[in-house]
């Protein structure tokens, strides 16, 4: 019999774990030809989400309840889940409950039809803010341009087979996006579209300012677009300048026009030169913080406590 693993990330959930675990219970009874696993990776909560999971683990044997030592970041609790789960098969779902736990069987369905991956693409989420509604589609633009490769809409919400789990566990970069790791693997991918619910309880995790600094390392991450650009503004600037010399150069000698005193000459010459280096110098520091990073090979996490049969 084959296993299915849940992965959820919880952070400040507490009032949604309960829910979360009935709902997760409920699709485990609608397919009783699979065993599953719940598996649950408390991010450093600072409410009673982990004492939640300790109950969830009493009361059901099939949950498995991970405890972070401090807020390491979803996508490093989604890592944590991948790295510690038995299925054949696992699927990331979001605590909240806006990744409907029922559409569960439709992914199991297309997963044993041969999908290796099976994503899930928001149509819609119910009273989401203008703001973060803007900046999702601004997100997927740039992500598009960049030649990412990501499909827009995508969520965390997707089934992904034993075989791209072994695959997962090889990465070991520290800022990661797993719908970016996951779709630059190249598995063959089904999709489900989805009208995600509104929060129930609590507040959205992720703020404008998370979800902000997750596009720009996601950015730096997949693509050399940032340095590239830099390039080209560099070139535009500098053909800018120089045509702008010439005309002033013309209007001051040829001319005898005072219209332009020397001092212009140098303000506009230092203003275009200083525009370059700082714009290239803003991007070679976030690569650089990446390298950094990177190099120092700290643990992705910190497990204080595991909770399995």
């Amino acid at each position: 019999m084959k296993t299915i693993s849940t992965i959820v990330p919880v952070y400040n959930e507490e009032k949604n774990v309960p829910l979360m675990l009935k709902a997760l219970q409920d699709v485990a009874a609608r397919l009783p030809a699979y065993n599953f696993e719940f598996l649950f990776v408390n991010d450093g909560s600072r409410d009673g989400s982990w004492e939640e999971l300790e109950k969830a683990h009493k009361s059901d044997n099939r949950v498995v309840s991970i405890d972070l030592t401090r807020n390491f970041g979803k996508e490093l609790a989604l890592t944590a889940g991948v790295q510690n789960c038995r299925g054949d098969a696992a699927i990331f779902l979001d605590a909240d409950l806006q990744h409907p736990p029922e559409l569960i069987p439709q992914f199991v369905e297309k997963w044993e039809n041969g999908a290796e991956v099976v994503a899930s693409v928001r149509k819609s989420t119910k009273k989401k803010s203008i703001i973060k509604n803007i900046g999702s589609k601004l997100f997927y633009r740039i992500m598009h341009y960049c030649g990412t490769g990501i499909t827009p809409n995508t969520t965390d919400f997707k089934l992904i087979d034993r075989k791209v789990i072994n695959e997962l566990v090889k990465f070991t970069e520290h800022k990661r996006m797993f719908r970016g790791l996951i779709e630059w693997l190249g598995f063959r991918t089904e999709y489900i579209e989805f009208v995600a619910p509104e929060r129930i309880n609590g507040v959205a995790s992720y703020s404008v300012s998370k979800l902000v600094r997750l596009a720009v390392y996601s950015m730096v991450s997949y693509s050399l677009l940032p340095l590239k650009l830099t390039s080209y503004l560099g070139f535009l600037i500098a053909a800018v300048s120089f045509c702008l010399m010439c005309v002033m150069c013309v209007v001051r000698f040829v001319y005898r026009s005072p219209f332009f005193s020397p001092i212009s000459f140098v303000i506009v010459s230092n203003t275009l030169v200083l525009g370059i280096i700082l714009t290239a110098f803003g991007f070679l520091a976030l690569y650089i913080s990446q390298i950094q990073t990177e190099t120092m090979n700290r643990p992705l996490y910190v497990i204080r406590e595991k909770l399995e049969k």
